[in-house]
């Protein structure tokens, strides 16, 4: 299984992933000619995609949906202008080789979703836009081999930020975003020997730092004690694209 997190952030989020056979998209923000360019990057054709799986319906999320028109599209929610499959969380469905789960979060909407996502030999986990994650969430997300994970703000950097009060209190609350603590308690408690990778996903541009995500993961893990040697840790950014995973 191969992944490329296109961009992710508040301005657009789309992550490709490929397996032997089958090719998954996680949402298609940003605008159109980004994603054509890292698409190509990636030597993906829109023509190739076995699916498109939206997680919420915030803009950043289905922005460029008219793109996948003709693509199986999978969704927790109402999409707009284009015919698509209606998911219902912790039901599994399958795509090519890929058997997806969808497992339900917490935002500021009504429906939406995460991914568990297998091939038979490998699991990534795809889990942004949510206030907290569930012990019950965290059963089904234990010992994957990749983790795209939520990792928004440092709460010193948005507290101190222009934004306004309620603004602040939506992010913080158990409908906003997870923080850099709270991320890396959540990821020291579910990985396990099969884990390789951990992509820290959605920071916010200027209430966080690739810095400060990364070192609250590191003090996190080593509290628990935690070799942080035995993962590739990296951050996606919002305009540039990072990979990971392994061809067969």
């Amino acid at each position: 299984m191969k992944y490329y997190v296109l961009e992710s952030g508040s301005k657009g989020n789309c992550t490709v992933i490929k397996g032997t056979n089958t090719v998954l998209v996680i949402d298609c923000g940003g605008t159109k000619r980004y994603l054509q360019k890292r698409l190509n990057e990636t030597d993906t054709e829109l023509s190739s995609v076995n699916a498109l799986l939206i997680t919420h319906e915030h803009s950043d999320h289905i922005k460029q949906l008219k793109m996948f028109s003709d693509v199986d599209i999978f969704s927790p929610c109402k999409v707009p202008d284009v015919e698509y499959n209606r998911i219902t969380p912790y039901q599994p469905f399958t795509v090519g080789e890929f058997t997806i789960m969808p497992i339900a979060l917490s935002h500021d909407v009504r429906d939406v979703v995460g991914y568990v996502i297998n091939d038979g030999r490998e699991t990534l986990v795809s889990v942004t836009d949510t206030g907290y994650v569930s012990h019950a969430n965290e059963e089904y997300i234990k010992n994957a081999d990749y983790y795209i994970f939520e990792s928004n703000y440092d709460p010193q950097m948005l507290m101190s930020s222009d934004r306004p009060t309620y603004l602040k209190v939506r992010i913080i609350s158990d409908s906003g975003h997870l923080g850099n603590e709270d991320s890396a308690r959540v990821l020291a408690r579910v990985i396990g020997e099969r884990t390789r990778e951990i992509v820290l996903a959605h920071l916010s541009e200027e209430c966080n730092t690739e810095e400060k995500a990364l070192s609250t993961l590191k003090r996190v893990f080593a509290e628990h004690e935690i070799d942080c040697s035995r993962y590739r840790i990296t951050a996606a950014r919002q305009r540039e694209m990072c990979e990971g995973g392994f061809n067969d």
